[in-house]
């Protein structure tokens, strides 16, 4: 199979693309396994597979091969279903960027999220800079039909910068020292014993 995959899709022998061979390899064998009625179903012949997988072979070749296993068995777990390409590629944004919330769950979480924000436990740092960048106040008196939209903007560019790989983190929290008391002057103590006594006589 590996070879028809590499014949047909024409790949050199560059271990990077053989990975991604590999990977997608391993993912068709496991949905053969898993949707065995429905996969069947679907490629009637060997050549559908070999076209199907010479096409996913390009939609998915910016993921790394570990990425691609990964996405092919969370559909697995979470599907009933063969998967589609965009379902894979849906499954491979996840796992590669850390499971980036869907919009929406991402605006409840904005405006449910306690302050002060920057404490708070965030399932993305997309979240946070997404509701900072609106405002927090904006974001919680307004109506959802207003400030839903503006929040889904900021949130996309914010993802699609993740995609392109910029990494985005939560801001470093800053420490406030506590100030250290420092002993009076020797002097300043006998100013300070000498108007006790004057005030006890």
């Amino acid at each position: 199979m590996k070879k028809n995959l590499q014949t047909e899709a024409g790949q050199t022998n560059h271990d990077g693309k053989n990975a991604l061979v590999d990977a997608i390899n391993q993912s068709f064998a496991l949905f053969k396994r898993n949707y065995h009625n429905q996969f069947f179903k679907a490629f009637s012949n060997e050549q559908d597979v070999i076209a199907v997988k010479r096409l996913w072979l390009d939609a998915l070749s910016g993921y790394s091969a570990q990425v691609i296993t990964s996405a092919a068995h969370a559909v697995v777990k979470s599907s009933e279903f063969l998967p589609t390409l965009k379902t894979m590629l849906d499954h491979c944004e996840r796992s590669a960027h850390g499971a980036l919330p869907e919009p929406r769950s991402a605006y409840a979480e904005a405006c449910c999220a306690a302050s002060p924000k920057q404490e708070q436990h965030w399932s993305h740092p997309a979240v946070y800079h997404a509701g900072k960048q609106i405002g927090w106040h904006f974001l919680q008196s307004s109506a959802e039909h207003i400030a839903f939209p503006v929040f889904k903007e900021a949130y996309l560019a914010i993802c699609n910068r993740i995609r392109e790989g910029e990494q985005i983190k939560m801001p470093e929290q800053v420490k406030l020292e506590q100030p250290v008391a420092k002993p009076a002057s020797k002097e300043t103590t006998e100013k300070y014993l000498d108007s006790l006594k004057s005030l006890l006589k």
